[in-house]
Formats: structure tokens, C-alpha cells, sequence
């Protein structure tokens, strides 16, 4: 455990120092378009290969989940000059944390007064009442936050008696632990990002698990 633990901190740190070359070279010197792109394929295939380093399920989920779908998404869409990093954050630490955090910063809309009165606005979404007087009745979310890691252990610890568990049981066990673990990852994404950077992010979900309908769920 010690050399994979070894491990993560080294793929970190070149992720780290990856980043930072698109930060303060790509972003600077090479114009966007194809030119930045063929800068940015090292990064893409360092970005593919490092998490192969980690035997770990845990430790390689999540880091191809930060590296391969987050960040090489977001920095796909930098090469042409789109995405959340274009134009790309002064600092080199949001610019890190945007990369790689499945976090949304919350853009200011200007105000109503400034709004033509004569443009249409768009119908709202129709808002499930059974949903609303559900949520209402929700504790505080840290407590269902620390409900659900609690729940989250009781699962990995039931892996341990799967032989004697029916096979349904264990597909049900592995929907709890990839619900409550992609979860609990993202609030905790998103938490230093608020208290550190002082970012206004956007709601990544409102409580999925209670939605009555596919149209709730997916939004």
C-alpha cells in the first residue's frame, strides 16, 4: 500500500506540472487552434498512461475520472478556445482546479433591469411536487453527507461476505457503492474549491436518488 500510495503522489505531481505547462506556456505563446493542439497531445497521452501506474481500484477510478474524462475533455475543448478554461483563469491554481475538479463556477447574469422586457423567456421546467415536499423534508446536508459515507462503508465491508449473498444482492451493493461513492467524491471536490479559492459554484445535483420520473433525473 505505501508504493501505491507512492505512486499517486507521483502521477499527481506530474499532472501538477503538466497543468502548469498548459497554463503558463500553451496559453500564453501558442495561439488557439490545431498549433495548440498538437501542444497539448503529450499532455493527452501522459494523461491516458499515468493512471495504468495505479493497481488500486479506488485510487485509478478516481484519477482516470479527474484525468482522462475531466481533464482531457476540458483541455480539448482549450485547444480551440472553448470550455471552462477559455479564457483561461489568471491564476495557475484555478486553473488546476477547473482542469481536473468537476466543478462549475457559477456565472453572474446581469440584472433584470438590463434585460429587454420584449425577449421571450423560456418555459420552466416543470418542477416534480412530490420531489419538492420530499427534499423539503431532508435533514441538513452535512448530516445526510456523513448518513451516506457511513452507508458507503457498510457496503465495502459486505463485499467481504459476497459468497454467501445472492447474486442480485451484490448488483444492488455495486449500484449503492458507485451512487454513493461518485457522491460523496464530488461534494468533497467541491468543498476546498468554495472555502480555498472562494469559488460560487453551481449545484452539481439536488438529491438524484429521489426523483420519481428518467426526466427528474437526468434534468
Amino acid at each position: 500500500m505505501e508504493g501505491e500510495l507512492k505512486n499517486f503522489i507521483k502521477v499527481w505531481i506530474a499532472a501538477i506540472l503538466c497543468l502548469s505547462y498548459c497554463h503558463y506556456i500553451v496559453s500564453r505563446l501558442i495561439p488557439k487552434g490545431w498549433l495548440r493542439l498538437i501542444s497539448l497531445l503529450p499532455v493527452f497521452y501522459l494523461f491516458i498512461s499515468m493512471p495504468l501506474n495505479l493497481h488500486s481500484f479506488h485510487l485509478c477510478a478516481l484519477t482516470t475520472f479527474f484525468l482522462v474524462w475531466l481533464g482531457l475533455f476540458k483541455l480539448l475543448l482549450f485547444s480551440f478556445g472553448l470550455g471552462l478554461l477559455s479564457p483561461p483563469p489568471p491564476s495557475v491554481f484555478h486553473f488546476i482546479s477547473i482542469a481536473c475538479l468537476p466543478i462549475k463556477i457559477k456565472q453572474t447574469s446581469p440584472p433584470k433591469s438590463l434585460l429587454n422586457p420584449r425577449t421571450t423567456q423560456k418555459p420552466k421546467k416543470s418542477v416534480n411536487p412530490i420531489g419538492q415536499l420530499v427534499t423539503k423534508g431532508l435533514p441538513n446536508k452535512s448530516i445526510l453527507l456523513a448518513v451516506k459515507a457511513l452507508v458507503l462503508g457498510v457496503v465495502i465491508c459486505m463485499y467481504e461476505y459476497k459468497s454467501r449473498l445472492h447474486p442480485y444482492v451484490i448488483i444492488v451493493l455495486c449500484c449503492c457503492h458507485v451512487y454513493l461513492g461518485v457522491e460523496i467524491v464530488l461534494f468533497l471536490c467541491a468543498a476546498p474549491a468554495r472555502a480555498i479559492f472562494e469559488f460560487e459554484l453551481e449545484h452539481q445535483f439536488n438529491e438524484p436518488c429521489l426523483s420519481t420520473s428518467l426526466q427528474d433525473f437526468w434534468g
